[in-house]
């Protein structure tokens, strides 16, 4: 921040003397400027301390010359005496305290380029202050990402450094963390039970010191000073509604050709949004406008986000390896060797019964995350292309509505009993687990009733029943809500898959680009309406019309005949 002209005027060396507009001495002084033009206004940008000899002036010009200097935004009037004035004409006194200008006495020994070359020092010193502020701070955030949650302490400490709150966001828009200046905080992807649950540090020495260059007004004030219902309330209500306000800038920012951020400013309130490459966003709010040194601060603090979640993956994909293992333990019926492996990772099974989901989702990374800040825990498994889920059947809808911002997803019965699997349907790799009870809770042996009276379904058929309700998801579909599933759930699984591999292989072995199998089946999911089944595809019904023809002679089968989409139909689904 410039100096003020207060601070100037009290050098003693300088030998100033204020004449008028001591009330207006705190002005910044961005810069000296010195002429002898009775009108300098056009090289001025405003906030100087014009200097001037008045060689040109008298106190007939006052009252112009005060009122052009004020129009122009100067900080104050310095007036140099002993050359061609012996005093400062008292009109200019008199002008310059009814405009409010500052009006400041130059002795003959004190230069003019001492005046300048003081406010220099200032201005470096100032600059210099705010640089190490800037060190200091990023140093602070450096340590922050240096602890055991990185992410979490980085966000905690940045919403203390710019005296503001701060969000971390997943790729879909959902709370990571939220943290503000008062130490409240609230992490998760607000699945079922979210909860706050940072980590605390001391309140920062020079918080709030910094203040964004605004681009592009926005209506409402967002954090926590968007209402004071928000202050009173829990973290979490103002860190989602402040995610949800963000969300045309978050698209945005998504849909960008190349990495961006974004800059928002209203009368109460100034945020930056910023991308942390694929694994999300994070976003800044204060009641100040952001200095570049505060932007020097973000920026830092969007580095060492990006490092920390990118740094992370390898561990990710170790712990889903270790994660896939147990799948396969509870596909197989081992529950106990199953809890132990994730008890060794601080871990537990999710309560049963559970509900099974299949997700399809171009990021199973950032999914997997965000279901991971859900509590009860959830189970999920990348499989076969896809991300399964086992959710506890009381959250099962909360966890559907977090999954479907991701993808599509298909929906088993509820009621699965994870210590009843006998046999394996494919290797994936796990994801997140945490905090809830045992599994087996609640039922007896396999085959057998749930605690509360109803059937229990084993783990490999409600993974059966989540895949095929995958292939009617749109964005979501539920096995118990499909056609004809009772047909389907008589068919012996190995029979039925042989069944399909062998009809569908000459379309799965065509060389061409386009996918005829997912085609087949948004034509038959139509009922063989070419519109819609084209619409769901995003191709021009012609398209689909030749897709189908090379279909009819790949299989050597008569598409428009009731027995051969209930055989394709029947394949596609198991």
């Amino acid at each position: 921040m410039a100096p003020t002209l207060r601070r100037v005027t009290a050098i003693v060396p300088l030998h100033l003397e204020v004449l008028a507009g001591r009330s207006e001495l705190d002005r910044p002084v961005r810069w000296v400027a010195v002429s002898e033009l009775e009108d300098p206004t056009p090289f001025l940008e405003g906030g100087e301390l014009v200097l001037t000899t008045g060689m040109r002036l008298s106190g007939a010009d006052a009252g112009p010359y005060v009122s052009r200097l004020v129009a122009r935004g100067v900080a104050g009037l310095g007036f140099g005496v002993g050359l061609s004035h012996d005093v400062v004409p008292p009109e200019f006194a008199d002008a310059a305290e009814s405009a409010g200008l500052p009006l400041v006495e130059v002795p003959r020994d004190t230069p003019f380029i001492a005046i300048g070359k003081a406010v220099s020092d200032l201005l470096a010193g100032e600059q210099y202050e705010e640089i190490s502020r800037a060190f200091a701070a990023q140093g602070r955030l450096t340590r922050a990402a240096l602890r055991r949650r990185g992410p979490v302490a980085v966000v905690d400490r940045l919403a203390r450094e710019i005296g503001g709150w701060a969000l971390l966001l997943d790729p879909s828009g959902a709370v990571r963390h939220a943290a503000d200046a008062t130490g409240r905080q609230a992490s998760g992807a607000y699945g079922p039970g979210a909860r706050g649950a940072g980590e605390d540090e001391a309140t920062a020495r020079h918080a709030g010191e910094h203040g964004a260059a605004p681009r592009g007004p926005q209506a409402e004030p967002r954090g926590p000073q968007a209402n004071t219902a928000a202050q009173d309330g829990p973290v979490e209500d103002w860190a989602r509604e402040t995610a949800r306000s963000l969300e045309p800038e978050i698209a945005r920012l998504r849909s960008a050709p190349s990495p961006a951020s974004l800059a928002l400013a209203t009368p109460h309130e100034h945020v930056v949004v910023q991308p942390l490459g694929r694994r999300g966003f994070f976003a800044v709010g204060s009641p100040r406008p952001f200095s570049p040194i505060a932007h020097t601060v973000v920026n830092a603090a969007g580095s060492l986000l990006t490092l920390a979640l990118e740094q992370g993956r390898e561990q990710r994909a170790a712990a889903a390896q270790v994660r896939a293992a147990v799948l396969r333990l509870l596909l197989a019926g081992e529950t106990g060797a199953a809890a132990r492996t994730l008890a060794a990772l601080g871990m537990r099974l999710p309560a049963e019964p559970v509900t099974v989901l299949v997700c399809q989702t171009s990021d199973p990374d950032a999914l997997t995350e965000a279901l991971g800040g859900a509590a009860p825990a959830c189970l999920t498994a990348p499989w076969e292309g896809l991300l399964v889920v086992a959710a506890p059947d009381a959250y099962a809808e909360e966890v559907v509505a977090l999954a479907v911002r991701y993808g599509r997803v298909g929906v088993g019965a509820p009621g699965v009993d994870l210590s009843s699997g006998h046999g394996s349907l494919g290797h994936g790799s796990l994801g997140h687990g945490a905090e809830p009870g045992p599994a087996g809770e609640g039922a007896d042996a396999a085959g057998g009733v749930l605690a509360g009276g109803g059937p229990r379904l084993d783990l490999a058929v409600g993974l059966d029943q989540a895949r095929r309700a995958l292939a009617s998801a749109a964005p979501v579909a539920r096995f118990t809500e499909l056609a004809g599933q009772g047909l389907l759930s008589l068919l012996d699984p190995d029979a039925a898959a042989s069944f399909a591999a062998a009809i569908l292989a000459p379309l799965r072995e065509y060389g061409s680009r386009a996918d005829l199998v997912e085609s087949l089946r948004a034509y038959l999911a139509s009922n063989g309406h070419w519109d819609a089944a084209a619409q769901r595809l995003g191709v021009h019904r012609h398209t689909l019309r030749y897709r189908m023809k090379r279909v009819s002679e790949l299989l050597g089968r008569n598409l428009d005949d009731p027995a051969v989409r209930a055989e394709l139909w029947i394949a596609l689904c198991v």
